[in-house]
C-alpha cells in the first residue's frame, strides 16, 4: 500500500470522497484508487473562515513505483505505507497449554495490568492477575451509589476496580510517546468493541459508557488464553529471599508464592506505596501538580474553536482545547488537563473523609458542559515544606492534606467546594453560566480556603492569559471546583533498565502509579513491556 497526507475536506465534504480527491491529487483515474483506508484524521482550525478536516490514508494502486514516480513530480506527499504490525517475543508457548512453570503474577487491572496480562496470555504463561476491587460490573454499582448518595466504597469506586481509574473518565488514548506497541493497545480496544475510529482520529476516546463493556471483554479473552483474574485479592506485603521477591501477601492472610510480578498499582493506591515504602523498597518523591476541574458551556469552547461553520455532515465533535502557561515570577507551569469535551465533573474519592474530582466523557460527548483540570506544578520541595515531611511518600500525604481540607469545606458528605471564576478573579456576585454537573452535589465556597497560595495565585494569573488563547476561558460564570490531585503519581519506584526493582528481583513496577505513564495508552504500553521481558526472561530459562 502506499500513503498519502494532507487530504483537505471542508466540513461540508463527505469522507466517501477521499478517494476522488486522491485521484485528483496524484492525476489519475479514481479506478486507479483502491482500498483507501484512513491512517488519521485531524481539523485545522486556525483560519475559522476556512476550517478543514485534513487526512492521512492508506491505498492500493496497481503499479505503485509509478506512482511514487508521479507523486515526486506533483510534490504529493506520497510514500510507501510502513508496517506497524506489532510482534511479542515468543515464548515458546503459544497457543498451547504446555506451560507448567511458576505463573507470573500482575497486581492491578487497569490499562497496564490489563495489557501485561493479555500479553503473557497470549504468549501461553498463564498469567494470575490480581486486583483489589471488583469486576466492573458490580464496580459500576458501587460508583453510580457513591454519586447518588456520598456513601463510599473505600474498596470499589473510581480508582479502584477492574479497568482502574481510566474506566471511569473520558477515556482517551491521546499520548505523548511514539511505539509501536500503540498499535497493539488500539487493535485489542477496537476488537473489544469500541469505535474503530480511535485508529485515526487526532485525539481518540472510547468514551466512559463503551469503556465499561470494553474492559470486561478483554478480561473475558484473557482469560480464555489461559489467564486468571481473581477480584477481592489486596496484596499488603512481600516475602523476599537474597533480594529476590519469593511471594504476595494477601489482605485475607494467606500467602501466595510468586518469583515474578507486575506491580500494576495506579496512582492512588496510598497503601501499596507506604507497605512498599516499608519493605524497603527504591523509590523517590516525584513532581506531579494539583488544582481544580474548571467548566465551561461546551457552546462557548465550540464557537471558540470553530467559529461559525456549516457542518452538514454532522462530523464535527465537541471541540476540545489543551493549553498552558508559565508564571512570570515563579516560573510554575499551570497548565489544562484530560479535558473532557460534553462531560461531566465526577467525586474520585477513594478515601474516607478525603474529597476529589476528575472528569468524564460518554462516547457521544453530548453533555452541555466541557470540563478540564486546572492544574498547576507541584514539586518534590513543595511538598516537603507543605507537610514537613522529608521522605518519598511527602508527596502522598499533601494530598491528602489537600483532599481533606476540601472535604471540609465542601461541608462533609462528599460535596466539593465550588466557585465561579469571577468570584475567585475579585468579582463576587457573578453568577455560574452553568450548572455544576458534580454529584453529590457542590457547596459555593471559596477554593483559596482549600487549596495552597502557591497554587491558587498561580491559577489567578494564569487565567486571564489562557483567555488569550482560548476566548472566553476566563469567563466570569465558568465554574471551578476543587480539589484536583490524582493526575499523576507522586512517586517513582525505581527500575533498571529490564524493568525490574533495583531494590527487588523479580517486581516489575510499571505503569502509572509507578510513575512512568500518564494516561490510558502510555500505561498500557508500559505494561506490555513489561510483559515482553518475562516472555523473554521465561524462554531463557525454557
Amino acid at each position: 500500500m502506499l500513503r498519502i497526507s494532507q487530504i483537505r475536506l471542508r466540513p461540508g465534504e463527505p469522507v466517501r470522497g477521499l478517494r476522488g480527491r486522491i485521484a485528483r491529487m496524484l492525476k489519475e483515474n479514481e479506478s486507479e484508487i483502491q482500498n483507501v483506508k484512513i491512517v488519521k484524521e485531524s481539523i485545522d482550525a486556525r483560519n475559522k473562515m476556512d476550517l478543514r478536516f485534513v487526512y492521512t490514508a492508506d491505498f492500493d494502486v496497481k503499479n505503485p513505483e509509478r506512482i511514487l514516480r508521479k507523486a515526486r513530480k506533483l510534490h504529493a506527499n506520497v510514500t510507501p505505507a510502513p508496517d506497524n504490525a506489532y510482534a511479542a517475543p515468543l515464548s515458546g508457548y503459544e497457543g498451547t497449554d504446555r506451560y507448567d512453570g511458576p505463573r507470573p503474577v500482575v497486581i492491578g487491572t487497569g490499562p497496564c495490568g490489563m495489557f501485561a496480562g493479555l500479553v503473557l496470555a497470549e504468549a501461553g504463561l498463564k498469567p494470575l492477575i490480581l486486583e483489589r476491587g471488583k469486576p466492573v460490573e458490580e464496580r459500576s454499582r458501587d460508583v453510580e451509589h457513591f454519586w447518588e448518595t456520598g456513601e463510599l466504597d473505600a474498596g470499589s469506586n473510581v480508582q479502584f476496580g477492574e479497568g482502574g481509574a481510566g474506566t471511569f473518565s473520558d477515556g482517551k488514548l491521546t499520548t505523548g510517546i511514539s511505539d509501536p506497541r500503540i498499535a497493539k493497545v488500539n487493535e485489542e480496544f477496537v476488537e473489544a468493541g469500541a469505535s474503530d475510529t480511535i485508529l485515526y482520529r487526532h485525539m481518540p476516546h472510547i468514551g466512559t459508557d463503551v469503556l465499561r463493556e470494553v474492559v470486561k471483554r478483554i478480561r473475558q479473552k484473557t482469560e480464555s488464553l489461559g489467564g486468571t483474574i481473581c477480584f477481592g485479592r489486596k496484596v499488603t506485603g512481600l516475602r523476599t529471599g537474597q533480594g529476590r521477591l519469593t511471594g504476595l501477601e494477601l489482605e485475607d492472610g494467606s500467602v501466595l508464592d510468586c518469583s515474578c510480578a507486575v506491580l500494576a498499582a495506579g496512582n492512588s493506591a496510598r497503601d501499596t506505596f507506604e507497605m512498599l515504602y516499608a519493605s524497603g523498597i527504591g523509590m523517590i518523591a516525584k513532581p506531579f501538580s494539583a488544582g481544580v476541574r474548571i467548566e465551561h458551556p461546551q457552546e462557548l469552547i465550540n464557537y471558540a474553536q470553530y467559529g461559525e461553520v456549516n457542518d452538514s455532515e454532522g462530523r464535527l465533535s465537541a471541540a476540545t482545547y489543551k493549553l498552558s502557561f508559565h508564571c512570570r515570577d515563579s516560573g510554575r507551569g499551570v497548565y489544562t488537563f484530560c479535558m473532557c469535551p460534553g462531560g461531566y465533573v465526577i467525586a474520585a474519592a477513594s478515601e474516607a473523609g478525603g474529597e476529589v474530582t476528575n472528569g468524564m466523557s460518554r462516547f457521544a460527548r453530548d453533555g452541555a458542559n466541557a470540563n478540564s483540570a486546572l492544574l498547576v506544578s507541584v514539586s518534590p520541595e513543595d511538598c516537603v515544606r507543605e507537610t514537613g515531611e522529608d521522605h518519598p511518600l511527602a508527596g502522598m500525604i499533601f494530598q491528602r492534606q489537600l483532599e481533606r481540607a476540601a472535604f471540609e469545606l465542601g461541608g462533609g458528605s462528599y460535596y466539593a467546594p465550588a466557585e465561579t471564576v469571577g468570584h475567585f478573579l475579585g468579582h463576587p456576585d457573578t453568577a455560574p453560566s452553568v450548572e455544576p454537573t458534580y454529584r453529590p452535589g457542590v457547596r459555593w465556597a471559596s477554593v483559596r480556603d482549600c487549596l495552597p497560595s502557591f497554587i491558587t495565585d498561580s491559577m489567578e494569573e494564569a487565567l486571564p492569559q489562557m483567555a488569550r488563547r482560548l476566548r472566553g476561558f476566563d469567563l466570569d460564570g465558568a465554574v471551578m471546583t476543587a480539589v484536583e490531585t490524582r493526575s499523576s503519581s507522586p512517586v517513582r519506584i525505581l527500575r533498571d533498565e529490564d524493568m525490574q526493582s533495583v531494590s527487588l528481583r523479580g517486581l516489575y513496577p510499571c505503569g502509572e502509579g509507578a510513575g512512568y505513564a500518564g494516561g490510558i495508552m502510555s500505561s498500557a504500553v508500559d505494561g506490555i513491556k513489561a510483559a515482553e521481558k518475562i516472555i523473554e526472561k521465561l524462554a531463557e530459562q525454557k
